[in-house]
């Protein structure tokens, strides 16, 4: 028994070579430097705006609630903001900060904030905000106030 066991031995020696080299090409092969791992970092986002009224009168300011929902989490990632007011006058700003000037870029210290419009015209206005990532999605936000006055 102990020949046969010996004789079986010594055949599957080859075996045991054969699959430790087969063992170490694979994980060589997986351990590769040209397979970059690819991270995911720009995702992209949607705006969601409270309602706000239709109408204003010369004066009167405007509470913007707005609040970015992105699809996925990437710590680093930085929003930003601009306006363009195509009609009427008036000025926006965010808190109690200085009003933003037109097409300027702002960065946003947070994903839900208040936005003040504050009306500066007897007619009707409309403008746009834009807010941006750092990764160039972009999504536009149009508001348009009558006049009350």
């Amino acid at each position: 028994m102990i020949v046969i066991f010996n004789k079986l031995r010594a055949k599957l020696v080859p075996v045991y070579i054969l699959l430790a080299i087969l063992t170490a090409s694979v994980t060589l092969v997986s351990c590769s430097k040209d397979n970059d791992l690819e991270i995911q970092n720009d995702f992209p986002f949607e705006i969601n705006v409270m309602p706000v009224p239709k109408d204003v009168v010369n004066g009167q300011t405007v509470e913007i609630r707005i609040m970015i929902q992105r699809k996925g989490s990437y710590h680093n990632t930085k929003y930003y903001i601009r306006y363009f007011q195509f009609d009427g006058k008036g000025t926006l700003q965010y808190n109690d900060e200085q009003p933003y000037l037109p097409n300027d870029l702002y960065q946003l210290q947070t994903e839900q904030f208040r936005l003040y419009y504050t009306s500066a015209s007897i007619v009707s206005q409309s403008f746009d905000v834009w807010i941006s990532d750092s990764f160039g999605n972009e999504k536009r936000i149009s508001f348009q106030f009558n006049s009350k006055d």
